[in-house]
């Protein structure tokens, strides 16, 4: 598949790196040759021009691309790329935007008229990955799959969970209402088979349905905890977008150290959002703000550094839900080790988002998984697939590989040896990073 990348920024070098891997022609451009600067066991050809040059367009090769992904800084420069492309004969084309309204059904129409097939926004993608944090503040990592119909769980076990120092094939003699899908122990991420045993201070990945969510929580050994006050360092488009999405009854204050954009912050935000003009790392403030009667603590602020050092005192101070948005990749293995309880990335999120637009199976969702380095997908099974046509314990699965549900008719279902995979149904696959084209040989 030829990919051309418009933009050298965050997301189109990860987008282009983690493309590269999977042995995909790849080329970015953008208009600095600086951004442009590559490893050299990363294969990806780069071009400097501008994406929204017909000239630059055609050197790069755009009449022969199977998709056009527009992912600089500014959302008209994106539009406007991914409208040339368009014209001059790429298949598909996608293009980051930070405007909500874009979004809106009749705007996401006019806009697929003029040649841009698809939009992505990673503040807002990043804002709904916080409000699902916050769902249930006890996991580390909660997504809905298949519509809600399974979750995924990601939580940390210690050693007042009743799971701890359990075998896997121990735990599948109990009735099947979850899957461990991987362990994250470590720097390590295990896909478990029955000979592996649960460790206080892993990081389990479960899928389970809805109603046994409550039973995850008790083998996990946590316990529910109720959002009504929330604090939030940094007054960035996404803590905004979270102040909006959040309940009119929980309490919302957002600390913002520029004192000029706290009063314009002061000015926009709604009647259940205070904010306070001050830096979140100060541990006199949080204490003065009260901060160990807040239920959760979320800074994010463009700074990787100051949220992880923030999140730590906030929990220091007692507060049980933190989450910091890291950009910097090198630092989220960091956050794990100082046990901050959810990441929020934005490039990998944007990354999952593209990423599924580029495999040839039927995939709905995407997710890539920061602490695990693994991705979770939802795909179609079709008939004389060979997904279809053994028992699951007969299929020979990649190690690196595993299958967390499935959706049939409507009803979820926690896999087992004895399922047999049917036309039509909706399948959750677990795997690492390396492993994600392996899919497509399974249900294709």
């Amino acid at each position: 598949m030829r990919i051309i990348i418009g933009g050298a920024g965050e997301v189109g070098t990860h987008l282009s790196k983690m493309l590269a891997r999977e042995k995909q022609d790849i080329i970015l451009m953008d208009q600095s040759e600086e951004r442009l600067h590559f490893s050299s066991n990363v294969e990806v050809m780069t071009i400097v021009g501008n994406p929204t040059s017909i000239q630059d367009l055609q050197t790069a090769g755009i009449d022969k691309a199977d998709i056009f992904i527009g992912v600089t800084p500014e959302e008209s420069t994106n539009m406007t790329a991914c409208m040339l492309a368009t014209n001059l004969g790429a298949e598909k084309t996608i293009a980051r935007v930070s405007n909500d309204e874009y979004f809106l059904p009749e705007n996401l129409e006019f806009f697929g008229k003029l040649g841009v097939d698809s939009l992505i926004c990673p503040e807002m993608l990043a804002a709904q990955e916080i409000m699902s944090a916050l769902k249930k503040p006890w996991s580390r990592q909660w997504w809905e799959l298949c519509g809600g119909a399974l979750i995924l769980i990601g939580v940390k076990v210690r050693d007042n969970a009743p799971i701890v120092d359990k075998y896997l094939y121990d735990l599948s003699k109990e009735d099947k209402i979850y899957h461990i899908v991987a362990i994250k122990r470590d720097n390590e991420t295990i896909i478990p088979r029955g000979k592996d045993q649960v460790k206080s201070g892993d990081i389990l990945f479960f899928t389970t349905t809805r109603e046994h969510v409550d039973d995850v929580k008790t083998l996990s050994g946590k316990e529910e905890i109720n959002i009504n006050k929330v604090t939030i360092m940094g007054g960035s488009h996404i803590a905004l977008k979270v102040a909006e999405q959040l309940s009119g009854n929980i309490r919302v204050k957002i600390l913002e150290k520029d004192k000029g954009k706290s009063y314009k912050l002061a000015e926009t935000v709604g009647n259940n959002v205070m904010i306070i003009h001050g830096d979140g790392r100060d541990t006199d403030l949080l204490t003065q703000e009260n901060i160990k009667s807040c239920d959760a603590f979320l800074a994010l602020t463009e700074n990787s550094e100051a949220n992880i050092l923030a999140c730590v005192a906030a929990k220091t101070l007692g507060v049980k839900k933190t989450v910091a948005k890291i950009e910097n990749i090198d630092y989220i293995q960091m956050a794990e080790k100082l046990d901050i309880g959810t990441v929020i990335n934005k490039k990998l999120i944007a990354a999952s988002h593209i990423y599924q637009f580029l495999l040839d199976a039927d995939v709905s969702n995407v997710k890539c998984l920061a602490f695990a380095s693994a991705d979770v997908t939802e795909l179609v099974a079709h008939s004389n697939s060979k997904i279809t046509r053994k028992p699951v314990k007969d299929l020979n699965l990649p190690k690196d590989m595993t299958l967390g549900g499935l959706i049939r008719d409507g009803i979820p279902q926690i896999i087992e040896g004895e399922t047999m995979i049917q036309d039509g149904d909706h399948v959750v696959v677990f795997c690492l990073d390396t492993a994600m084209r392996k899919i497509e040989d399974y249900f294709n």
